[in-house]
């Protein structure tokens, strides 16, 4: 699933329909809202028209029943001073002014017209229907309308309709913009940082990685890079090792030539001198011919040493039980160093590597020794077995003080050695050994406070056979 491609498929979409849709809807609003404001003018002038008739009406209503009054076409309601206290209040407050006659709307929604005059202290009324129309009626309807106009006056329609459209307008471009920028933002980032990573690799910055993020095809990609700068990191590094393995090789070989060429008459000579030389202060011969031996002796222990480094022995790859292999092992060093605890941490799957055996033991002996030694009287070594990562794997670690920067940085170089009566060869073959079967020693966290290496072995697959020549 083309997981990239469907998300700028999204962000095209986002960008564009989402702000479309909401400035057609915004643009419809307004302009709905301001028709809606364009009836005011045709408002006001029915306005003034409906206070115009309703000030006619009233006043040719007041003249009308005046004249019915005082011809007698209109029946008066008379209010005698006597009966007072029974007045309506409109009466009271009638007699109470100084208004000789009055004109007053009443009736419950103002369809009616009474006029008050003084006769005396008394007091007449008249009344008359407006036919039907309601005075309370028409001046409610004239104030909404004035107030619906004058809130139309106080506004600059035009101006706020500009003003709100721009802003809302900008508004969603600028979140849009804001979206879009921030998605753009993932999605090219991780691109840039693998293009840094690309160009800080082949600049020849074998460590470059970059970190990985994502689950896309881009992660795919960090990934894939991250793996590849790996292993070819890996393979450089053995590359470097061997050649520099191949120069000391070479040198070993020279050596190894030179010296045994040398101490052999050597011994020879002394041997002969001791035979002649009759019982002459023979203590003193004996001693010194015994010195010189032993030193010969030595130096035919390092010949031997540098002859093995030198040697490029046929690798013959087979299964091996690496449970059963390490157990040999340390059954058969336990005797060595009873001074030493050994614990095993066996995988219970039985890994299975596909390595030369020779070249296997060797290697395992020389960590199960350098592991004791560093570990000391009383010391632990802990053995473990296991598969990671495709390959079959054996941990050797200690207890001991452990390694320094400095030493780590040069413990697979040959000539180097960090033990009394050590030759420092023996790390750097056994290294060597590893590479040759397909495999590698690297240095790994110890668990007991010291050294641990971790060797790496191919995995063998099922149907392989062990080779004939190991019987």
């Amino acid at each position: 699933m083309n997981r990239l491609r469907n998300r700028l498929i999204g962000i095209f979409l986002a960008a564009t329909l989402v702000p479309l849709a909401v400035t057609l809807w915004i643009t419809t609003s307004l302009l709905d809202r301001s028709l809606s404001y364009a009836t005011t003018g045709d408002l006001d002038r029915l306005s003034h028209s409906l206070q115009k008739t309703g000030k006619e009406l009233y006043q040719r209503s007041c003249e009308a029943l005046k004249n019915d009054a005082l011809a007698g076409r209109v029946p008066p309601e008379r209010f005698l001073a006597a009966d007072r206290v029974h007045w309506p209040a409109s009466v009271s407050a009638f007699h109470e002014s100084a208004d000789a006659e009055r004109f007053r709307v009443a009736g419950p929604d103002g369809g009616r017209i009474e006029y008050l005059a003084r006769r005396g202290n008394d007091v007449w009324q008249w009344s008359a229907s407006l036919g039907g129309v309601s005075l309370d009626q028409l001046s409610h309807e004239y104030r909404h309308a004035r107030e619906i106009i004058e809130k139309r006056e106080s506004r600059d329609l035009l101006r706020g309709f500009t003003y709100t459209y721009v802003l809302l307008a900008a508004s969603v471009w600028i979140v849009s913009l804001v979206l879009l920028v921030y998605l753009a933002h993932r999605i090219s980032r991780p691109i840039q940082q693998l293009t840094a990573g690309l160009s800080q690799f082949a600049g020849g910055d074998l460590a470059a990685r970059v970190e990985e993020r994502r689950d896309d095809e881009i992660g795919r990609a960090i990934r894939a890079f991250n793996e590849m700068a790996e292993r070819l990191q890996r393979s450089t590094e053995r590359l470097v090792y061997l050649t520099q393995l191949a120069s000391w090789q070479t040198l070993a070989r020279k050596m190894a030539h030179e010296l045994k060429n040398s101490l052999t008459p050597i011994r020879l000579t002394v041997e002969e001198m001791v035979a002649r030389y009759g019982d002459r202060d023979q203590a003193f011969v004996d001693q010194a011919a015994q010195i010189v031996i032993e030193e010969v002796e030595s130096l035919e222990r390092r010949v031997r040493a540098f002859s093995q480094f030198a040697a490029e022995p046929p690798v013959l790859p087979e299964p091996l039980d690496l449970n059963a292999l390490i157990e040999e092992r340390v059954a058969f060093l336990r005797n060595g160093h009873p001074e030493v605890a050994y614990d095993l941490r066996l995988d219970a799957g039985n890994p299975t590597a596909l390595a030369d055996q020779d070249l296997v033991k060797g290697i395992l002996t020389n960590l199960l020794e350098n592991a004791a030694d560093a570990a000391g009287a009383g010391g632990h070594v802990l053995g473990i077995t296991g598969v990671s990562n495709g390959h079959a794997l054996v941990e050797v670690h200690d207890s001991g003080p452990g390694l320094t920067e400095q030493v780590r940085q040069s413990l697979f170089q040959p000539s180097i050695s960090f033990k009394k009566g050590g030759m420092g060869l023996g790390l750097s073959i056994s290294r060597k050994g590893a590479l040759l079967t397909g495999g590698d020693i690297v240095l790994v966290k110890g668990e007991l406070g010291g050294a641990a290496f971790r060797v790496l072995l191919p995995v063998a697959s099922n149907g392989i056979q062990a080779h004939p020549d190991r019987g």
